[in-house]
């Protein structure tokens, strides 16, 4: 199953992820992202700076305003 990076604030949907079976991993430095599938942020921490480094290739996913249920759709629809 896909390894998704989760930001640590976002418990709800860490526990929704690993009930669907992925494999989730916490992120609390921007390291944590490397290996990930997909990643969820809360979006409060946007790009201001306007830099460009990647860690990941795989899709970011902005869980700002977003139920549990509606993040984890959007992980399976990037993963498809």
């Amino acid at each position: 199953m896909a390894k998704i990076g989760v930001e640590d604030s976002l418990t709800n949907v860490q526990e929704a992820l690993r009930q669907k079976g992925y494999d989730v991993v916490q992120l609390s430095q921007e390291s944590d992202a490397k290996g990930c599938d997909c990643c969820v942020v809360t979006g409060i921490d946007s790009n201001v700076m306007g830099m460009h480094d990647t860690m990941m290739a795989g899709p970011v996913i902005e869980a700002n305003g977003l139920s549990a249920d509606e993040v984890c759709q959007k992980v399976e629809q990037n993963l498809r």
